[in-house]
């Protein structure tokens, strides 16, 4: 790369990374009106920079285009990948069949799946839409078709009830998960985790992780579960498409086999965790049968962030030995006013940073006063005030703190 960066001469763009249409055009303007020196006058040179930003106006119009192309193509891949993998959400489908039998862009497309899945899931018409976009009338016109097609009407009063009582009566509301042969659901088809089921001891949970993942980290999971107390005693099995399953021990694979069966023999598994995609998640669902059968059995997809979330909410259910965590969903507040949870009649708040550093998490009763007195079911004092080193962990230690206390009596 050249040390001295100069404007008219695309070489220099395209060196830090510009593809060459984009350069030419740079150059071409900066040739046209370079900057005057710093001794012209200041509305000189301000009156220069405006003729060179009218000059790259087309530049960069065909520069939004491109990013708009570029995120539209990989949402309706995404949308695709969705559909070739059974998934169970329909408007998938109806976003693919806006775009090709419709015409629709993104935006519409999911508008019009949208209104589609309100009339067939027996809702109210409710278009929600952000009054800052630009094409807001085109999305509320699909979204008004899609509810139409599927045979929404909006001049009817008794419209809504109608469609309500069919989507409660009807088994197509919702297409069902294809059973394998022994009555069983395909990995593929497992739902996402949630914070409902009760929590369960660590050595009783399996998780199926992608070889990939555990060479690479790439997605972070391992990580993720080194900061759970008493994760060493969870099963990993790892999964690669070319040579099979092995058990992953201190990050370590034993040897690999085709069968899943011998490594997961001889426990007594209360939730598995499917953490794979693509060719290995095929390998997954090849084995279904040998897998055994669990009162939790979920899986993680969709994108990086999606996973990493779904996967901390099913950290959170691990239940370290000894100790007693309650069990049922968390409803949390919102983050810009401070973050809260509650579960049951406990609530977890951030009570801002702890001196001399450190942040503070309080439990407080119905009354709204710090959960005071309370004990675990072994009978260790349950602290209502307890201090952080990161907040990054402050969900996680919410979390904690609320089952513990949900879970605790007090004396």
């Amino acid at each position: 790369m050249s040390d001295a960066f100069d404007p008219g001469d695309a070489r220099h763009w395209i060196e830090r990374g510009r593809p060459v249409h984009h350069a030419d055009a740079l150059a071409a303007a900066w040739r046209a009106f370079p900057d005057l020196p710093i001794t012209a006058p200041l509305e000189d040179r301000m009156a220069r920079t405006r003729k060179r930003v009218v000059a790259l106006r087309p530049l960069h119009e065909t520069l939004a285009a491109e990013t708009e192309a570029v995120r539209q193509g990989a949402n309706f891949a995404f949308a695709e990948r969705q559909v070739a993998e059974g998934t169970t959400d329909p408007r998938y489908a109806r976003i693919l069949h806006a775009r090709d039998a419709l015409g629709h862009d993104w935006n519409t497309a999911w508008s019009y799946a949208d209104g589609y899945h309100a009339a067939r899931s027996g809702w109210e018409f409710r278009f929600f839409g952000s009054a800052r976009a630009s094409d807001l009338d085109r999305r509320r016109q699909a979204y008004e078709q899609g509810f139409r097609d599927d045979g929404g009407r909006l001049d009817d009063i008794f419209d809504t009830a109608r469609r309500s009582y069919a989507a409660a009566n009807s088994a197509v509301a919702t297409p069902a998960p294809q059973p394998l042969s022994t009555g069983r659901i395909l990995p593929s088809l497992w739902p996402n985790p949630t914070d409902a089921p009760a929590p369960v001891s660590w050595h009783r949970r399996l998780i199926i992780l992608s070889a990939k993942e555990v060479a690479s980290g790439a997605i972070g999971h391992l990580a993720q579960l080194e900061a759970m107390p008493g994760h060493d005693a969870v099963v990993i099995v790892t999964a690669d498409a070319k040579a099979g399953f092995a058990r992953s021990q201190e990050h370590a694979a034993t040897e690999t086999q085709a069968d899943i069966a011998p490594l997961v023999a001889g426990h007594e598994f209360g939730d598995i965790l499917l953490a794979v995609d693509d060719a290995d998640l095929a390998l997954v669902d090849s084995v279904a049968a040998r897998l055994p059968i669990v009162r939790n059995m979920e899986r993680t997809r969709n994108s990086v962030i999606q996973r990493r979330t779904q996967f901390r909410i099913w950290l959170a259910r691990g239940r370290a030995p000894g100790t007693q965590a309650a069990a049922g969903h968390i409803r949390w507040g919102k983050v810009a006013a401070g973050l809260s949870g509650r579960l049951g009649e406990f609530t977890a708040r951030y009570a801002g940073p702890a001196e001399p550093g450190g942040h503070r998490i309080i439990v407080e009763d119905p009354s709204g006063v710090p959960a005071l007195g309370y004990r675990s079911a072994s009978g260790e004092p349950l602290m209502a005030e307890i201090t952080i080193s990161n907040k990054a962990h402050l969900r996680a230690a919410m979390t904690t703190q609320l089952r513990s206390f949900a879970a605790g009596l007090r004396f």
